[in-house]
């Protein structure tokens, strides 16, 4: 990853036109490619960025120049450059769940007919290119069914199930594959974005799922 901290203006060109004047800026090149444009407020989220695959090109006039598959240019001129420095971060090791939300998938995969009478488990963390499918299952008509599971259901958690769905279906093996987000919390807008892309909704009880294994531990 590079840090560029720099006095800079920056121009996009594409479907629409935007301006940022001159100010202090963090500028900000990954490893995949993507250019990102920050200020020291708005927390996460760029004032501008590209999104990869794209090219950067440093022009002799300290312009750089930024293009996207698309055409789309993002322009930043630079008048000062404060700091620059590059750093190898490595492969990520991915996001580690918490425990309440790790625990849910072991309650859940043991007790998969929570999801609906004649479910069965086909494997937890089923592993795929772009990461593990919490749970792979089958419902009582043998679809493969991927789930979700969060401890709150968000949009993002809804568009990373659609990823694994999309990944999913290309095997033959396993299509078609339906999708659940299960979370112990769904939030409304999450819902309607499940709902508009088939994919069903289950809302887990934590207590009472612990409540399931608990008497089970006790039968023997």
């Amino acid at each position: 990853m590079r840090l560029v901290i720099a006095r800079c203006s920056v121009d996009y060109a594409g479907r629409l036109t935007a301006h940022l004047p001159s100010a202090p800026r963090l500028i900000l090149v990954k490893a995949d490619g993507s250019v990102s444009i920050h200020a020291d407020d708005r927390a996460y989220k760029p004032l501008n960025w590209m999104s990869p695959p794209c090219t950067l090109k440093e022009g002799d006039d300290d312009v750089w120049t930024v293009v996207n598959k698309a055409g789309e240019k993002l322009i930043i001129t630079m008048e000062e450059v404060l700091h620059d420095s590059s750093h190898e971060l490595g492969v990520d090791p991915g996001l580690i769940k918490d425990g309440v939300e790790a625990h849910l998938q072991e309650l859940l995969a043991d007790r998969i007919e929570t999801l609906g009478d004649g479910w069965t488990l086909i494997r937890r963390e089923y592993p795929t290119a772009i990461g593990p499918v919490d749970i792979l299952c089958r419902d009582a008509d043998g679809t493969t069914v991927a789930v979700e599971i969060k401890r709150r259901g968000e949009i993002d958690g809804v568009e990373q199930l659609t990823r694994y769905l999309e990944l999913l279906n290309r095997d033959p093996h396993l299509a078609p594959v339906k999708g659940v987000f299960a979370a112990q919390e769904i939030k409304p807008q999450a819902r309607v974005l499940a709902t508009d892309r088939g994919i069903g909704c289950a809302v887990l009880d934590y207590n009472a799922l612990r409540g399931i294994e608990d008497d089970k531990l006790r039968l023997f």
